[in-house]
């Protein structure tokens, strides 16, 4: 029952198969306002992750017109303490699906999407492309099933030798 596309407002239409040209938009948050984030989501007992995601669909609500955003986002998966000493990539895509219908107040919006992120992440062993397979999501080729849309958030503080490098 998931919208099979978010019908993002873009400058040139979708052409007909996919290309996988895109772009990423990197950026850091400064200090006051990264605090401000903090205090907010410590106030509503979220984690800076679903105060920014929140945020995010908040956003893609605007751009959209859409109340049900879905989106994808990674995850470390490592559930078991064996494998955290593991080498490999065991990065995982998880689905993140928020109904933003009734006009919620923004700590309304917090719980939700804090509901959808614990959800998720009791299904976080479940390949994506199980996902995929199993749900049988309608198939277009100008557009990936389940989500369009990415929320990364890179929260590892550097080290003093990345910064000097990065001077």
């Amino acid at each position: 029952g998931a919208p099979s596309l978010l019908p993002l407002p873009t400058d040139r239409p979708r052409p007909a198969v996919q290309t996988f040209n895109g772009a990423a938009l990197t950026f850091a948050l400064g200090e006051e306002l990264s605090d401000a984030i903090k205090r907010l989501g410590q106030g509503a007992q979220v984690t800076q992750f679903v105060t920014l995601l929140a945020a995010f669909k908040v956003l893609l609500t605007r751009y959209t017109g859409q109340d049900d955003i879905v989106v994808g986002t990674s995850n470390g998966n490592r559930t078991h303490l064996e494998l955290e000493n593991m080498l490999g990539f065991f990065v995982n895509t998880q689905v993140l699906r928020t109904e933003l219908s009734g006009n919620p107040s923004f700590l309304d919006l917090l719980k939700r999407v804090r509901q959808v992120v614990i959800d998720a992440l009791e299904y976080q062993d479940v390949p994506f492309e199980k996902l995929v397979e199993v749900l049988q999501p309608q198939r277009d080729l100008s557009y990936a099933p389940l989500f369009q849309v990415a929320f990364v958030m890179q929260n590892t503080p550097m080290n003093s030798l990345t910064r000097a490098v990065k001077r």
